[in-house]
């Protein structure tokens, strides 16, 4: 497993659900054994690591926005503005 690797997992998770929270990701790596793909953020929560989220975005340039209040990913929509970001 790596950060390649988990991306298309995290797009495959997102076609098929609808869309994927960071905390099932980061519990998944966890089960997983592989913490070493998560970092400690300012909070004190474990959360994606950069090259995991760097892999994610080279392969979802366009298609896929963060929510970032309820902190998920999920397909882009026609409502949606520019931008990696979105409102929910």
């Amino acid at each position: 497993m790596d950060a390649d690797s988990v991306s298309k997992w995290m797009l495959a998770k997102i076609k098929t659900e609808a869309c994927i929270y960071q905390d099932d990701v980061v519990d998944y790596f966890i089960k997983a054994g592989r913490e070493d793909l998560l970092i400690e953020n300012a909070d004190g929560n474990q959360v994606l690591g950069k090259g995991v989220l760097a892999a994610f975005r080279k392969l979802t340039p366009d298609n896929v926005v963060w929510v970032k209040p309820d902190r998920y990913w999920r397909l882009r929509v026609e409502e949606d503005e520019a931008g990696r970001d979105a409102r929910g």
